[in-house]
């Protein structure tokens, strides 16, 4: 009998370790494109002297700028702004998906709506553009999942976030030049509903009609 339960116990940690790399996989590919994207729509932007940035940027409380909510986290106001970007993303991204990738999928179309919406909505006149806001919607959903699935891996991802990026917090911060604080905010705000959202639903057991 001991050897039956250990022998399901070795068979569902395989399964469990195979759907894990299955996932890391499909993250990592799935962000390299995601960031492939990003640097050749940057490259073609240059060339096109930032008419894509006018074109499809957020543009706070005009009604064409909603355009933006969905194309302005690919595009970049140049190719430092790409670079300060790209590897917080690819990080954060990889890590985000690294368990479910359906779950990491609609994770980002709701950070991408909310973090759009919200930067057009108090962003009066305003063009933004960048990937910013997936990012800390990305550390926001990363941090949540861990406190709403409490699922042992998902915290411990979310903790070794949480201290290696504390420090993109400074992004909140209104009034600095040239960075949309609404943009982070929302982002991390759209991350945190996302992880809300998508928590792991957990069966409440009938009660027992009996039972005094």
């Amino acid at each position: 009998m001991s050897d039956y339960s250990g022998s399901r116990r070795f068979e569902s940690a395989r399964r469990g370790a195979g759907a894990l790399l299955q996932g890391a996989l499909a993250a990592l590919i799935i962000m390299i494109v995601m960031l492939a994207v990003m640097w050749v729509v940057e490259g073609v932007d240059y060339f096109l002297d930032g008419a894509l940035d006018r074109q499809f940027g957020i543009v706070g409380w005009e009604p064409d700028g909603l355009v933006g909510i969905v194309f302005a986290p690919f595009l970049h106001g140049g190719f430092g702004h790409l670079m300060a970007n790209s590897l917080p993303l690819l990080i954060l991204g990889f890590l985000a998906g690294l368990r479910d990738i359906r779950k990491f999928l609609w994770a980002s179309v709701l950070i991408i709506f909310i973090g759009g919406l919200g930067t057009w909505a108090t962003s009066p006149g305003v063009y933004t553009v960048g990937a910013s806001g997936l990012v800390f919607g990305y550390f926001g959903y990363i941090l949540a999942r861990g406190l709403f699935d409490r699922r042992l891996l998902d915290i411990a991802i979310g903790v070794g976030v949480g201290i290696a990026y504390w420090g993109i917090l400074a992004g909140l911060l209104p009034n600095q030049e040239g960075i949309s604080w609404q943009g982070h905010l929302f982002g991390l705000v759209g991350g945190v509903v996302a992880a809300w959202v998508l928590r792991r639903r957990r069966e409440i057991a009938p009660a027992n009609p009996y039972s005094f």
